[in-house]
């Protein structure tokens, strides 16, 4: 069974529904700035659902309170990485730890090529598999067409 029949990328939240709009974005934004959460921009031409660890594009925002300075530097890092993966990501500080509350992807590549899985038999009946990503088949900085 399919369980994602549009092939696209679902790592965060609203991952199966349509893209979200500016205003969608937003919204969220100002939803998490109301909880006290600080929000950070990230971005990534590797997008295993294993590679957690994004690039940051500047500065975690903690002292930011306006909505409208996320979407700043939201649209920045969507203007230097046009053909990237971007995230939005939301840290909840209250438990006096840097806690993940909330996780949305906000620019994809034109094209998502999708992952391959790939199975490598062992001793006996053992069966490995393994996830990879076909957009890493090509070198960083060239995995997405312009």
């Amino acid at each position: 069974m399919m369980t994602n029949p549009t092939g696209r990328l679902t790592q965060g939240q609203f991952s199966f529904l349509p893209d979200l709009s500016d205003d969608e974005i937003r919204a969220q934004v100002e939803y998490g700035l109301a909880r006290g959460w600080a929000w950070s921009v990230e971005y990534t031409d590797d997008p295993h659902p294993r590679n957690t660890y994004w690039e940051m594009y500047g500065m975690p925002m903690f002292d930011l309170r306006d909505a409208a300075g996320v979407l700043q530097e939201t649209n920045a890092c969507r203007k230097t990485f046009p053909q990237h993966y971007i995230r939005l990501m939301a840290f909840d500080s209250t438990r006096g730890v840097e806690s993940i509350a909330m996780s949305f992807i906000v620019n994809r590549p034109a094209a998502e090529p999708g992952f391959g899985l790939a199975r490598t038999e062992g001793a006996g009946r053992t069966m490995r598999y393994r996830i990879g990503s076909y957009a890493t088949d090509r070198p960083e900085g060239e995995r997405y067409a312009r």
